[in-house]
């Protein structure tokens, strides 16, 4: 007798037929006016904890377990949150919406070479700019590595000093193939820019 193998059965449930599930309808909005109101809102921060409250405890401390319960809990405990909010995000579109008139095919172009050319470039070549800063602060020369120098994990010297420079996910990276034994400047990606920590050549005392 042939025994029948039963596969693992999944299913899925839309976002909107979540919303009708729970909520009993779903809201429509034209197209990309929620990508723009997205924006806005972050943006402006119109429903950050301190407007509208800390949802996750909100919903827990919430005696009932159905929508029209939660919405009149939700507007008694905090009656202005929605309006505050809302004027918030309102001020951000106006100026968005200025900003879209000043945005034409040049601006575009422009936007354009500025991500593709100049962002990859110096994304991918900051290195350089980590050995010219630190060669100034410490009075001495540079240059970047040769091939083979870059081979044995050397990024550039710094005077005859040879330095690795490395991000700072590279700390916590096990069973790494290469052996560097040049002191290694680790450096931290931020919204701003990059933040570099030259401990390992300050403390060895080389520049």
């Amino acid at each position: 007798m042939v025994q029948r193998k039963h596969s693992a059965r999944l299913f899925r449930i839309s976002n909107q037929e979540l919303e009708v599930e729970l909520v009993g309808e779903t809201k429509t909005f034209p197209k990309y006016t929620t990508q723009i109101l997205n924006l806005a809102n972050q943006n402006a921060q119109g429903t950050r904890p301190a407007i509208v409250g800390q949802m996750t405890d909100l919903i827990q401390q919430c005696p009932s377990r159905s929508f029209v319960g939660w919405r009149d809990w939700y507007v008694k405990k905090n009656p202005t949150a929605i309006a505050d909010a809302t004027e918030k995000i309102n001020e951000m579109v106006e100026n968005l919406r200025a900003a879209m008139k000043l945005i034409d095919r040049k601006m575009i172009s422009a936007w354009v070479q500025d991500l593709v050319l100049v962002k990859t470039f110096v994304g991918l070549r900051f290195q350089e700019a980590i050995l010219r800063k630190l060669a100034v602060a410490r009075n001495t020369s540079y240059r970047l590595a040769t091939a083979s120098e870059e081979s044995r994990g050397i990024d550039g010297y710094l005077g005859k000093t040879a330095i690795s420079i490395k991000p700072d996910t590279y700390k916590v990276k096990a069973g790494l193939p290469e052996i560097i034994t040049a002191p290694i400047v680790f450096y931290t990606k931020t919204k701003q820019g990059i933040e570099v920590d030259t401990k390992a050549i300050d403390e060895q005392g080389r520049l």
